[in-house]
Formats: structure tokens, C-alpha cells, sequence
């Protein structure tokens, strides 16, 4: 539910609080703030810690008030962490200071800040130009001012320097600030690279590489903004950023920078150069060595550690009517979502006895739990203030509550005046924990939806109860300036807030209010979606055993772990199509890949092309790692079977998508033990392919699967870049586009998706269903690419399927419920060999699984194959099993003198869980 209070409310808010900005008093707007803040730091000692590393101390040139005093001396500490990750942490020397949590986001201590007056236990300066090697990372540094560097090993490449630079030919950029509230940190950055991450955000065109601004900064802070609004912090704050470089015909190398900081910044993106600026906390910064793109997500999610839905649905008569259509329709459907609409007066953890009777809710579960179909409902952070409400009593007692002055802070959401929970308290988390049991034991939910948990506040500031009642959208509260804590509220740097410089308690809680062992919300405001999602995986987690679905609309660095993301309330219209692609691709680099955009759009756009949106946002939608189609209160309706020509699409891509769910769920289980995205941008598979590295228009699942969407109203082709090689359709595998690396325009009628495989890949699928849960006990069929006419030496063909009982708590082997089975396949002068090597398969055999048929592609030679052997059987004459092939054709080449086959083998009943060998021989052509 969503930002429709900026839809409707915004110049209120800004009338309202115009005071705020006109009034403010600062060093910002009372002095001239000069380009080089301050003369930076020295470095007055440092030794070698016994673990590898190096400590020191930094003391500053020359104290100037810019945004406030200087801290007067600094702890360094620089730590290899692995081989491949290196950690540079910069705080006071004397006073502790703000950090993420440890327990929030368990990493290694730092050494606790050293007295002042104890220099001499650091050693002295080793020199003036330091190095040492840390694995494949290099640290380097210059003294005086200090400055430090971190280069590549293999190769020298310096990935990030921020020695002081002030060439004339370019802007200066200073040495390091570190003030109270105010950070600074720079960094050079050569031409050639290629910049993505630091979001939440969405850039003009809808693009996923980073652009350069001079006066634009990509802002670090969780806002409720809709998911359409341009250059500004939306609803996460991820401050990494993955750096690709290719230049020179060198082999092309990606690494990535993590500023672990839950303070509000700005991170400015000059092309030559990168610039932070933060109003609290710490330098914490994080350094991962890649090479490729995928070592880089790897490495950085082993730090930060790894459906229908409407706004309106007004009675539990009108979502049982929704799940018939959908199966009058042939439209596949898992999961029923609920937004409020099922609350009493929008309160958390209850239900509407008029529109929800328990009863009849209860009744329809039954039924579609029976079918396995699963129920998902919202819940609010905001806590209604009802002295009748049960879970506000109990949550009074326990004293579980964000406060101001000593007493919980009043918000105002849907549901009127709200107190917040405090999520970084002990207490809350057990409470939250008793609530949702409360919740479960009275409606059998299978999962939650936290939404506005940036946190959402209708109200800014300090504010009391209304005179009256108001509608549900308004700010009804009395409010007014906070004043005594201006410090906070009114920081001496103005982060890019709600796209303007201004006041940071604007549409949230006050920046000024404390959680739990006086923690200012000022230093926690991002980390509130992260401590939400966590308690709320323990709650469900403990409740139901089994492995919980959490949907969040708020991120924070780790929160992939706990929680799966929808990009927030998007407009249903083209651009918003546009711009869901590239979110989803920084939500992989994000370690969140679990991950979509309401497809159709949250917020009607009133457009008279709506069915044709709705067709081509449900065949991209459909590949989404996260799928699902929803919409708000005010929206029309826009279920995928309302038109006969969205539903038509929505067959022919849903009907891929479970055909596809062994392939899916077996990249899941990738992302859950290492990791990797479900959904890639070509990069991450063809990096030395640098016309790949601007693409957000194309999007691959896997290493291996290519989805070419159509993104403007009104086109029947598409134009798609194919980087070099061969890529099969998979609606039609006699089709095969044979690239050099070159763009190819293809024919996408309205209800056509192009989705192509690329060589040497297996693709495991099944038959699919309309239900997961029934598509998953279907026979297997496995797709072998080889390059097109392969005969004398085609490469090795790799794939794998994971499967296990899909509601364990954890995904992994060795628990008697889980199979891997690695598969691999070659062609060497005409001899095609597939196999399987199966790790514990004894749970696959359990379920009786089999693979049904296999399909060989691009396989040089003509006519039948010969000798085709199943576990070195040949074939007998009476066999239900058939061969048959087929002459493939190809897009992009001349196809003079070449020629390729498709072979299938059906009727097969191979069990899963066994090792298996099939061969075959193609005759030379």
C-alpha cells in the first residue's frame, strides 16, 4: 500500500513544513561551503596487528567548522578478510561511534577505539609509501595528507585511490572529512569503467548502468517515494556499487566496493571520480576482488549473507471468484495475496467479521491449501493507538515501542495514529513473535507482506492526537517543528531527500526518536526494514517450521537472506515496463534475488492501451524471479484473464515459466548457498562483450536463458542483442540465431515472448500444471544446446537440478530431503554423450521422478542418428521409446554449406535419482 500519499498530498506536506527549510540555521546555509573541505589527515603511527592486518592512528592537518568541528584523531584498521575480500574501517580514536549492528549483520570486530594518549603502542610509520599484499588485493598508502590505494594483483589495476586530486584538467576532489556528522571519501576512476549498484533508485530512460552527474547524487536513505520517481533514494539504501572494466584488449575485470554505513548519504558519480558524503557513523569499507561479476556478488553476499495480488479485493466472495476465473481461464496461479483488505479498519494481525468472516476465510483456505495453492497477507509496521486493540495493549505492556522523549512516538498511517515498533529491541521481537503466532493460530497464513517499512509516516515531526477523525490519507495529527533536538532533524549537510535537499524527518519518523539502548533513529532510520524482516523470518520460522516467504518493500545491505523484494508502487505504463528491468538487475547485485515489479502497475495510468501493456508486461513478468500482478485500491481491475488476448499471453508465458520451474528453483538454490543472481544482465555470462555492459532491455535467467521482451506500446518486433554464439528459441527449437555479436530484430506479435537458450547449456523442464505443486511431481525433460552444426568437437554441456522437500526451513544437501544431479554432455566427431552424476538421490527416487524425454540441439551431421543407447543399452525393436529428428534453421548467418540437427529421444522412464548415460552417433554429412 503505498506511496499514495505523494500522489495526493505532497504540496500539503511541503506547505505544512516549509518552515522547516526557510527557518533552518546551519553551516550550509549560513556560510559558503568550499569545494575541499578540509586539509584531511595524517598519519602519525602504525603497526602490524598478529592476524595480518595493520592498525594506526590519524590525526588531523588543520580543524576548520565546515559542517561542524573535526574528530581530532582516528583509529585505522585495515583487515584481509579472505583472499579475495579486504576490509579499510576508519573511526574516533577516543569515542565510540555508531556502526550496522554486529548483530544485525554479524561480521568480524573491529579493535575498540585506543586512547589518545597511548600513540606509542601503534609502532611508527613504516613509510612513506607502505605496501603490502593481501591475496589478490594490494594496499598502498601516502601518510601525509593520508591517502590509501587498493590494486589488483594480478594485473595492477587500481580499484579505488583516494589520494587528494588537484589537476587542473579536472575537478579537485579533497582528502578524507570526518566530522560528527559529516563524512567524506573520494576516490579516482579511470575512463573505460562501468559502474552499477548504489540504489534504490531509478534513473531517466530507465537504464541500469550508473550515469554520471556533477550535481546528482545516487542518495542512500529509505524513503516511501513511488517506485517511478527519478533520481532520488526510493525504498532501500544499498551503498555498493560493482565496477567492470575492458579496455585495451585485456581481459576484462569486475570488483566491488561495499561503505557498510546505515547513515543517510550521498554518493556522488563524476565519471572521473566517486564521492561520499554521510552524516554519521563510520568509514566501513569493504573491497571484494571479483574478477568476473558473478565472484563479485559471491563474495559479497558471503558478507552480507544470503504470485495474484489487489488492493481492493472488498470480501473474501470476491477472491474465491478471482481463483475460479483464473482457472476457467488455463491460467496457472500459486499464491492468493491480500492487502489490507482483509484487516478490521486496516489494524495488523486481524480480520474484517463484515467482508472476512472467520468462518468462511477458514473455509477457503481448506480449499486452497487442498489444491496447494498458499495465502500471503499484509501487515503495516505502524501499530494502531486503540486502547481497545489487543495487540496494542500488549505491546504497551511490553513497552516494545520507537520513543520520543521517554515516551512512543506518534505517527500516522492507513490505519490512523501508529506507534512503531522498535525491532532492535529483544522485547519487540518476542512480542512480534507471540502476535503473529496469535495471528496463524486463527487464520493459517503461509507468509507476510511487510510494506512501508522505510518507515512510512503520514506526518512528519512532533505530533499529538487529532482534534477529529480524517480521512485515511490525510495528516490529521497535531504537529509541529522539533526543535529541541535540531541537531538531528537538521543536519549540517542536506542529504538528497525526497529529490530535494530537504528536511530528513520528512514522510518517516523523526530522526530525533530513539530505539532500544538509546539508538537514534537518525544513525537505524534504514535499518528498519533489515530488523523487521528478521524478526519476522525468526516468528514464522519458529511458528510454522518450515521455510518461511517474506515479501519486503524497504531493503537493506543482507536483507536477501531474510526476505524477498517487489520494487514498490510503480504506475501501470510503459516506462514503468522500462524501468522494472533494471531494478530487478540491481536487486541481484544487491544480494536480493528474489525479486519483481507488480506487473500491470500499482497505480492506474488511465491509458487507453492497457490490454496491450497488460500483454506484454505479464510475458515479461512471468520470468521475473518474483512474479506477480497487483494492484491498488483505486486501480481498475486488471486480473490477466479480464482480456482474452492478455490471457492468451499470459498462457503461453506462464505455462514456459512452470515448464521452467526445475530450472528456477534449481537457481534459487544457487542463490541460497552462493550468492549468484536468478535473474543476470548479459554481463555477469559474456563479460568481455562490452556492447553487453549498457543493455537493461534484456535480461538473462541463469548463465544461459536470454529474455528479449518488447517494451514499447504499439511494436511487433524487437530488436535484441545476441552477444556471439548460438541461442535457441525455446518455443520453437528448430530455430536457432547464430550471432556474430550483433543486434537481430525478431517478430514479437502481442502474445509472443522471445526467450532463447544459449549453447553448451542443459535446461531441465517439466510438463508444468497450473499449480506448482503439481508441476513439480511431472515427468523431466532435459534440452542439451551444443553450438550450431557441432560434429568434431561441440564443447561440454553443463546444467544441474536441485529438488528437495521444497518447506524446509534450509536448502541444502545431506538431510535426506534434498538430490542434486549434475549434468553433462559432449559431441566429439559425431559421438553425443549425456550423463548424470547424482548426489544423495535417494530423496528423488522417494518421489518416483523420471526423465521422460531428452532433446539435443545443434548437432552437425544429417539424418537419424545411429546406435542410440540408454545405460549402454541399445534401443529394442519393441521400445516404447522413440527417436526422431529434425533440421534446424538458422537466423544470422549465410546458410550455405552448414546444417544442423535437432535429435529427441521420448518415451524414456529413467529415474532421477539414478546415474544415468545415454549415447548416440550422428552420421557425417
Amino acid at each position: 500500500m503505498a506511496s499514495l500519499l505523494l500522489l495526493l498530498l505532497v504540496s500539503f506536506l511541503f506547505l505544512q513544513f516549509a518552515t522547516f527549510s526557510s527557518s533552518s540555521s546551519s553551516s550550509s546555509s549560513t556560510e559558503i561551503v568550499p569545494p575541499i573541505v578540509g586539509e584531511g589527515y595524517r598519519l602519525i603511527s602504525i603497526q602490524e596487528t598478529p592476524d595480518g592486518g595493520l592498525i594506526g592512528q590519524l590525526q588531523v592537518k588543520q580543524a576548520n567548522n565546515f559542517y561542524g568541528p573535526d574528530i581530532p584523531l582516528l583509529q585505522l584498521f585495515i583487515k584481509p578478510e579472505t583472499e579475495h575480500r579486504l576490509r579499510v574501517h576508519i573511526t574516533d580514536a577516543e569515542n565510540p561511534r555508531w556502526e550496522v549492528p554486529y548483530d544485525l549483520l554479524p561480521r568480524e570486530r573491529v579493535p575498540p577505539p585506543s586512547s589518545a594518549n597511548n600513540v606509542e603502542q601503534y609502532g611508527v610509520v613504516v613509510d612513506d609509501n607502505y605496501t603490502t599484499t593481501y591475496g589478490e588485493l594490494v594496499f598502498s598508502y601516502t601518510p601525509d595528507p593520508f591517502g590509501f590505494l587498493v590494486t589488483r594483483k594480478s594485473n595492477g589495476d587500481t580499484l579505488f585511490d583516494t589520494r587528494p586530486d588537484r589537476e587542473p584538467d579536472r575537478p579537485p576532489f579533497g582528502p578524507m572529512v570526518f566530522k560528527d556528522q559529516y563524512l567524506e571519501i573520494s576516490t579516482k576512476l579511470p575512463a573505460e569503467a562501468s559502474l552499477y549498484g548504489l540504489g534504490d533508485h531509478v534513473q531517466p530512460g530507465g537504464g541500469f548502468r550508473l550515469t554520471p552527474s556533477r550535481d546528482r547524487p545516487y542518495t542512500q536513505y529509505t524513503s516511501d517515494l513511488p517506485a517511478d520517481t527519478l533520481n532520488t533514494a526510493l525504498y532501500g539504501s544499498h551503498p555498493v556499487y560493482m565496477d567492470l572494466r575492458n579496455s585495451n584488449g585485456s581481459e576484462p575485470r569486475a570488483h566491488g566496493v561495499l561503505l557498510l554505513n546505515s547513515n543517510g548519504m550521498d554518493v556522488f558519480y563524476e565519471g572521473d571520480s566517486l564521492t561520499y558524503k554521510v552524516i554519521g557513523g563510520v568509514f566501513d569499507l569493504y573491497f571484494f576482488a571479483g574478477p568476473t561479476p558473478l565472484d563479485v556478488v559471491e563474495q559479497y553476499t558471503s558478507l552480507a549473507g544470503f504470485h495474484q495480488s489487489k488492493w481492493g479485493y472488498e470480501n473474501i466472495s470476491v477472491v474465491e471468484q478471482v481463483i475460479e476465473n483464473y482457472m476457467k481461464a488455463d491460467i496457472p496461479l500459486d499464491v492468493i495475496w491480500n492487502d489490507d483488505d482483509h484487516m478490521d479498519y486496516h489494524k495488523d494481525f486481524t480480520v474484517s467479521p463484515e467482508n472476512y468472516p472467520l468462518d468462511k476465510l477458514k473455509s477457503f483456505l481448506e480449499k486452497i491449501h487442498s489444491l496447494g495453492m498458499k495465502y500471503v497477507v499484509l501487515t503495516n509496521p505502524g501499530i494502531s493507538v486503540n486502547s481497545t486493540y489487543e495487540v496494542y495493549q500488549r505491546g504497551m505492556a511490553d513497552d516494545v515501542f520507537i520513543k520520543f522523549d521517554e515516551q512512543p512516538y506518534l505517527g500516522k498511517l492507513w490505519v490512523g495514529p501508529v506507534h512503531y515498533p522498535d525491532f532492535l529491541n529483544p522485547k519487540t521481537v518476542s512480542w512480534w513473535e507471540d502476535e503473529i503466532r496469535r495471528f496463524h493460530d486463527m487464520v493459517p497464513i503461509d507468509g507476510l507482506w511487510l510494506d512501508m517499512n522505510e518507515p512510512s509516516n503520514f506526518c512528519p515531526g512532533l505530533c499529538n492526537f487529532p482534534l477529529g477523525d480524517c480521512h485515511s490519507w490525510e495528516c490529521c495529527l497535531v504537529c509541529r517543528k522539533i526543535n529541541e533536538t535540531k541537531k538531528w532533524e537538521d543536519p549540517p549537510y542536506k542529504i538528497n531527500v525526497m529529490g530535494s535537499k530537504e528536511y530528513i524527518g520528512l514522510h518517516t519518523i523523526a530522526a530525533s526518536a530513539f530505539h532500544y539502548n538509546g539508538v537514534l533513529e537518525y544513525d537505524a532510520h534504514s535499518l528498519y526494514a533489515l530488523s523487521h524482516a528478521i524478526a519476522t523470518h525468526k516468528a514464522l520460522s519458529s511458528i510454522k517450521g518450515k521455510r518461511p516467504f517474506i515479501l519486503s518493500r524497504s531493503t537493506y545491505v543482507g536483507i536477501g537472506h531474510y526476505a524477498a523484494h517487489w520494487t514498490g508502487d510503480n504506475t501501470g505504463d510503459w516506462d514503468n515496463l522500462k524501468y522494472s528491468i533494471p531494478a530487478m538487475l540491481n536487486f541481484g547485485i544487491f544480494g536480493v534475488p528474489m525479486v519483481g515489479s507488480d506487473i500491470c502497475g500499482h497505480y492506474p495510468a488511465w491509458s487507453s492501451s492497457m490490454e496491450e501493456l497488460c500483454n506484454r508486461w505479464i510475458e515479461v513478468g512471468a520470468f521475473y524471479p518474483f512474479s506477480r500482478n497487483h494492484a491498488n485500491l483505486w486501480s481498475p481491475r486488471q486480473e490477466l484473464y479480464l482480456w482474452e488476448s492478455v490471457a492468451e499471453s499470459a498462457r503461453n508465458a506462464l505455462k514456459m515459466r512452470y515448464r521452467l520451474l526445475p530450472f528456477l528453483y534449481t537457481l534459487n538454490y544457487e542463490a541460497h548457498t552462493t550468492g549468484t543472481p536468478i535473474a543476470r544482465p548479459l554481463f555477469f555470462s559474456f563479460p568481455g562483450y562490452a556492447e553487453s555492459y549498457g543493455i537493461s532491455t534484456q535480461f538473462l535467467l541463469g548463465s544461459s536463458l536470454m529474455i528479449s521482451p518488447v517494451l514499447e506500446q504499439g511494436d511487433t518486433q524487437v530488436k535484441a542483442l545476441f552477444p556471439p554464439g548460438s541461442w535457441y528459441n525455446v518455443f520453437d527449437m528448430s530455430e536457432c540465431v547464430e550471432s556474430k555479436g550483433e543486434y537481430y530484430t525478431l517478430d514479437a506479435p502481442l502474445n509472443v515472448i522471445n526467450v532463447h537458450l544459449y549453447q553448451n547449456a542443459i535446461l531441465p523442464m517439466q510438463q508444468g500444471g497450473m499449480i506448482t505443486k503439481d508441476a513439480r511431481t511431472t515427468p523431466f525433460s532435459i534440452v542439451v544446446s551444443f553450438p550450431f552444426g557441432s560434429f568434431v568437437d561441440g564443447g561440454e554441456a553443463r546444467g544441474r537440478i536441485f529438488i528437495d522437500n521444497d518447506e524446509l526451513v534450509e536448502m541444502k544437501l545431506g538431510n535426506g530431503e534434498s538430490t542434486l544431479v549434475e549434468l553433462r554432455a559432449t559431441v566429439i566427431h559425431g559421438n553425443v554423450t549425456l550423463w548424470s552424476e547424482v548426489e544423495d538421490g535417494e530423496f528423488v527416487l522417494s518421489k518416483g521422478l523420471i526423465v521422460e524425454k531428452v532433446s539435443v540441439l545443434g548437432l552437425g551431421g544429417s539424418g537419424a542418428p545411429r546406435d542410440v543407447r540408454v545405460n549402454w543399452n541399445p534401443i529394442s525393436a519393441d521400445s516404447k521409446i522413440q527417436v526422431r529428428s529434425s533440421e534446424q534453421r538458422r537466423i544470422g548467418r549465410d546458410d550455405r554449406g552448414s546444417m544442423s540437427m535437432m535429435v529427441e529421444i521420448s518415451g524414456l522412464e529413467i529415474p532421477l535419482g539414478n546415474n544415468f548415460i545415454i549415447t548416440l552417433n550422428m552420421p557425417e554429412s
